[in-house]
């Protein structure tokens, strides 16, 4: 892998004896013995444990483009196996072969690899360090993950790019037009034009022109989901505040699930550079920020769903029932309490036909894969608020020319520190006042150019470019609530002292909707402070609310409750890794 060599360490740790001796009370089975060249885990296999070798080594490969395969590294005494994939019981991304003198070791399924994982701090430490950087390792290999064949630049390659980008998945794309092996692997899999672009999935399954949830379903993003299961809480968005809301939840033993329609991050996943967020004095990108608190949230066992659109919230039809959400694919989610973190999402100027070149040069995100396909080009970006100024320091310095298009001055919507990083790019220039009148291109190749209208000094101004980014207002993203709950005038959803008197059936919480048990937070909510650190805050002061709406059902969670809203009998009452932690166990070797 390609990694420094001051990271290896952390990456392949070896766990002290007293280490071991802590890990061997969370193990979900006795060691098991592997004769030399047995396959202990192979390439897609899903829900495999993660091995703590004992005696021996175990050989760790991933693969390397289409047909090679590459060793990672040899496990030894001490030693285990396993990235970010084990924690949500995902298909791996590699393969584990026992040594030439076999291996013995010990297995840990993910319920009691969560359970070691926060029972043992320093151990916990050491494996979620380990996994995230084998994860970043694979994601820099690129042919490690799935492999992506078709047009570069084209509407649907970028679209499953930019998806398994922003999902943190490693793979590897092949033009089929010039890449020897791009083109070899369309003749041999006999794939006509119309099909491309076409994934290879780790497990060898060829998907055609696949749509998002094909992609995520194939290569084990989207989970399955038992429509009878009954939830504590079901959080719609990952963003910031859905994320921080589903780790104070999960950490505190409820039972959990979130559902997004695209990936992890929400808008500030897009967001090239974060630099305003407490903590991190050098900026970080929204990816970054929001994969570990994607990886934090499965630490804690709580469910994540992508990309997954729910279509209804059907509000529980009296107290102590549970309210539905109906997802994509006839998927049903129950839950005791729902959390709106659905954020909000750019508009769609008034232009006409804009709409046809949607991830054929119009863009609302700025990710390093549109940044790679505009590279020495001239670009517009359209947006005044401080996304757009990220995304300008992020593309600037990527491209020959960026026209930035704002109706207003710079001050007065964009803070201070993004205002002078731009006034210091030279190849930024700046429309005051100006707005999209138009846009040109054909279906085939994309867009070709625009057109900006300014009203007060009654001129138009043609710009050839291929590229156009909007970072433009934003409404919303809460049609799925047909329901009747209170919104303000610009459609974000009341909360609290904010409903109407003659909308409240009972005093709600200070981040409850007008329905009792639904909950919101981040940019959906009105009147929210539309910031990072203002949607983590929310996130983490729900969990708070919804504790008290639990309590006042007798105190109790989703384990409690049968499919109808009705109590069952559980005196343990323990999430797994709770009573695993309270049960230790000693295993025979």
């Amino acid at each position: 892998m390609s990694t420094s060599s001051s990271r290896i360490e952390q990456m392949f740790p070896v766990l002290t004896a007293r280490q071991m001796a802590t890990a061997r009370r969370f193990a979900s089975a006795d060691a098991h013995i592997f004769k030399p060249g047995e396959t202990v885990y192979d390439f897609g296999e899903k829900a495999n444990p993660i091995w703590i070798v004992l005696e021996g080594s175990l050989e760790v490969s991933r693969h390397d483009g289409p047909s090679g395969e590459v060793l990672i590294v040899v496990h030894k005494p001490g030693q285990f196996t396993g990235e970010v994939s084990q924690l949500s019981g995902r298909p791996s991304l590699v393969r584990g072969v026992a040594g030439s003198e076999g291996c013995v070791a010990l297995p840990f399924d993910g319920p009691h690899l969560r359970a070691m994982v926060i029972g043992s701090a320093d151990i916990g430490e050491l494996v979620m360090r380990a996994f995230i950087l084998r994860r970043v390792a694979l994601i820099d290999a690129g042919g490690a993950g799935s492999i992506l064949i078709g047009v570069p630049g084209s509407a649907a390659l970028t679209r499953l790019q930019g998806f398994l980008t922003r999902s943190g998945y490693p793979h590897l794309v092949l033009d089929c037009t010039v890449d020897e092996e791009g083109k070899a692997l369309v003749r041999r899999l006999g794939v006509s034009p119309e099909d491309v672009p076409v994934m290879v999935c780790p497990n060898g399954t060829v998907l055609k022109h696949p749509t998002e949830l094909e992609a995520a379903i194939c290569l084990g993003i989207t989970p399955d989901i038992d429509p009878q299961a009954l939830y504590d809480v079901a959080i719609v968005g990952a963003g910031p505040a859905g994320l921080a809301a589903a780790v104070y939840a999960a950490s505190e033993g409820l039972k959990v699930i979130v559902v997004d329609e695209r990936a992890a991050g929400g808008q500030a996943g897009a967001s090239a550079r974060i630099e305003n967020y407490l903590g991190f004095p050098t900026g970080i990108s929204g990816q970054a920020l929001a994969g570990r608190a994607f990886n934090q949230a499965l630490k804690f066992g709580a469910d994540i769903a992508l990309p997954l659109a729910v279509l209804e919230f059907q509000p529980a039809p009296r107290p102590g029932m549970p309210h539905v959400l109906k997802l994509t694919g006839e998927r049903t989610v129950q839950a005791k309490t729902v959390v709106i973190a659905s954020g909000a999402r750019y508009r769609r100027p008034n232009v006409e036909n804009i709409d046809v070149f949607e991830g054929a040069g119009v863009s609302y995100w700025a990710t390093s894969v549109e940044a790679r396909l505009c590279q020495g080009e001239e670009i517009a970006l359209v947006g005044g608020g401080n996304s757009a100024g990220q995304a300008v320091a992020f593309l600037a310095p990527q491209v020959r020319q960026l026209n930035l298009v704002v109706r207003r001055p710079l001050e007065q919507t964009m803070s201070r520190y993004l205002v002078d990083r731009i006034a210091a790019l030279p190849n930024v220039v700046l429309h005051v006042g100006c707005e999209i009148a138009s846009v040109s291109g054909n279906e085939d190749t994309g867009l070709s150019g625009a057109t900006l209208h300014n009203a007060v000094a009654g001129q138009n101004l043609e710009l050839a470019l291929r590229h156009l980014f909007l970072f433009i207002g934003a409404d919303p993203n809460a049609e799925w609530v047909r329901c009747r709950v209170a919104r303000d005038g610009n459609g974000f959803i009341l909360t609290g002292a904010d409903i109407p008197s003659d909308a409240l059936g009972q005093q709600p919480h200070p981040l409850e909707t007008s329905v009792p048990n639904l909950f919101a937070i981040g940019d959906v909510r009105s009147g929210s402070t539309k910031r990072v650190a203002a949607a983590v805050g929310e996130g983490a002061a729900v969990v708070a609310q919804i504790h008290a709406v639990l309590k006042s059902m007798g105190g109790l969670v989703a384990s409690n409750y049968d499919k109808s809203g009705n109590v069952t009998q559980d005196p343990a009452g323990e999430r797994p890794h709770q009573a695993l932690r309270q049960r230790p166990r000693t295993l025979p070797v």
